[in-house]
Formats: C-alpha cells, structure tokens, sequence
C-alpha cells in the first residue's frame, strides 16, 4: 500500500505519455514510440521542473519497468531459428558489434565523451538501438542524461540508414532477384527493429520481392539481439572488478553482485520461447507478451525524458553525434566488407 501511495502519480504520468506515444509510434514507425516518449517527456520537464510527489514513481518506472521489458524481450527469441540463421551472418554480426565498440571507445578518448555515453551509443549502434541501450545501461548505472542523448543519436541514424540504405545497395550492384544479400546488410548495419523493417520493406518494394528480404534481415536483427547477453555480462564485469580494484569498502568482486539477473531471465525468456515453439505451439501466443515488451520499453523511455536536462542535452549533443557517425560508417563499411569476402554480394 505504501509503495502504491508513493509511485502512483509518477507511474501514472509515465502511463499517461506513453500510451499516445506508442499510437504515434505505430503511425510512424521509422520514428518509433520509445523516440515519441523521451521527446513528449523533455517538452513536459521544460515546463514542469519540480515533480515533487512524481518523481519517485518517474524513477522507479525508468529502473523496475525498463529491466523488465528487457525480460519480456526474450519470449521474442526463437533460439532453433536464430541459431539455423546465424551460421550465415554470425561472423558478420561478430565484426561488426567488435567494430562498433572498438571505435566508440577510441573516440570517447579522442573527444573526451562520458564514457557511459560512448558504452551506449557503441552497444546501441552496433546491437539493437534502443533494446540495448536499455539493457545495457542498468549495467553501468548510466543516468537519465546519458540513456537520452544515446537513444537521441541512435534515432538519427536509424532514420538515415531507412532512407540511404536501400538506395546505396541499388548503388553498389545488390541482388535484385533475391533478398537475402540486401535482407543480410540491412540486419547487420541498422540496428533499430523498426529501421531494419522500413528498408528491408523498401527493398522488397523496390524488386517485387514479396517479404524475402524483410524476413531474412529480421532473422539476422534477432541474432544480433543476443548479443545483449555476452556484452551487458562482460561490462558487469568489467564494471564489479573495476570497483574492486579503486579500493571501495567491500567492493572486492562478486560474480554474484555484478551478474545483472535480468539478463538471466532475459535468457530464461528465450528459452521457454524456444521449447514452447519446438514442442508444437504458435508462436503467435507471445505477441501479446513481445508487444507489452515494446510498450514497456516506451513508458521507461518517457520516464527518461521526464528526467533529462534537455538544454544540458543540447549543449553537449555534439560529441555523442560524432561517436554515433564514427560508429555507424564503421558498421557500414564492415557489413558490405564482410559480405563481399563471403561472396554474398
């Protein structure tokens, strides 16, 4: 009853945003809901400063319901599918996340980026956009700040590769008879669900393809996804060992404490997806539980913008802009790379 009395109007607020922000996120899609409620968020904190009684609900909707939509994203995994699928894009998808945080972590020193915001805009970039960054940053305690402005420079990019990408593989000589080699670079090199969908359609519109290329680059999107488990696990790693090693009272390193458990049941999720689809059932039964994910994800994300200093956003946008660009040319450029070696295109 307490916890009801001390959250409700934060929660409720946050509900309040995200259920026309997830309506417009179906009418735009390139945009997307989660974009729509960290915008619709600032506008509010711009004019309502001092949340006072909403504010702990804000940030416990921002923390408790974002990891659990992170845990309601593995009833999305079909490990037999994405596992058949992965030996074809595997060493593409290994590559290109290698590329991704090679790179944000060079430029974060080189420009002198928090490097919470580089971990994010890298993983973002280079996994699954927003999905990610939302994974990853209970991880690293990111603050409201940082998840923002990641999640503002992913959206740039999502938007550019939709619109570049179908246009640079008509450029380059893409298999026009089949879909699999523009479905494989769309799945590698965007990493927004919904950017891979808008360019993996165009394509498909472009060469009367059906859906070919839209389900092989979803495929390839979703064996990207699980690399949320090995990197968010190596960075609660890193992160336990790295206060063990400053010297902080009782900070001397536990797999226990530094195993971020979401992820388990993140993995958990996946599994019984996985068991369930093998022994007969639709996987149709878990579109309910995949689509609460992706609301989740967005009243989390109003939750977020309900917290972040929009002018402080704007004044240091710059820096995490020129990561994010690093990133996604090196992303690009590794993808055709890679295909090209394997004689895909």
């Amino acid at each position: 009853m307490n916890f009801v009395k001390k959250n409700w109007s934060g929660i409720l607020l946050c509900l309040g945003i995200a259920v026309p922000s997830w309506i417009l996120g179906k009418i735009f899609p390139v945009i997307g809901g989660a974009v729509i409620a960290i915008i619709a968020g600032m506008i509010v904190t711009m004019v309502w400063n001092d949340k006072g009684k909403a504010e702990a609900g804000i940030k416990w909707t921002s923390k408790v319901v974002l990891q659990t939509a992170v845990v309601l994203l593995g009833f999305g995994m079909n490990l037999g599918v994405i596992f058949q699928t992965g030996k074809q894009s595997l060493p593409i998808i290994i590559c290109t996340i290698t590329t991704s945080l090679i790179i944000a972590g060079i430029m974060q020193k080189i420009l002198k980026v928090p490097a919470n915001t580089a971990i994010l805009v890298g993983v973002g970039s280079s996994i699954c956009g927003g999905s990610a960054i939302a994974a990853t940053a209970p991880v690293i305690d990111a603050d409201d700040d940082e998840i923002a402005q990641s999640i503002a420079v992913i959206f740039f990019f999502n938007v550019l590769a939709a619109i570049l990408f179908p246009l640079l593989g008509k450029a380059i000589g893409f298999d026009t008879m089949h879909g699999d080699a523009f479905g494989i670079f769309a799945g590698t090199a965007i990493n927004d669900t919904s950017s891979v969908t808008a360019a993996a359609s165009t394509w498909d519109s472009m060469w009367s393809l059906g859906s070919e290329t839209l389900n092989k680059a979803v495929t390839v999107k979703l064996t990207r996804t699980l690399a949320i488990i090995p990197i968010t696990l190596g960075l609660s790693l890193i992160r336990a060992k790295k206060s063990a090693k400053e010297g902080k009272q009782g900070a001397g390193f536990s797999l226990k404490k530094s195993f971020p458990m979401f992820i388990l049941y993140f993995v958990i999720a996946a599994i019984i997806t996985t068991i369930c689809i093998h022994m007969g059932i639709n996987g149709k039964v878990f579109g309910p539980i995949k689509e609460l994910s992706k609301f989740m994800i967005i009243m989390a994300m109003a939750a977020i913008g309900l917290n972040s200093n929009v002018i402080q956003l704007i004044k240091t946008g710059g820096k995490p802009i020129a990561v994010g660009a690093s990133c996604w040319c090196g992303i690009t450029v590794v993808s055709l790379f890679m295909q090209h070696i394997m004689k895909i295109w």
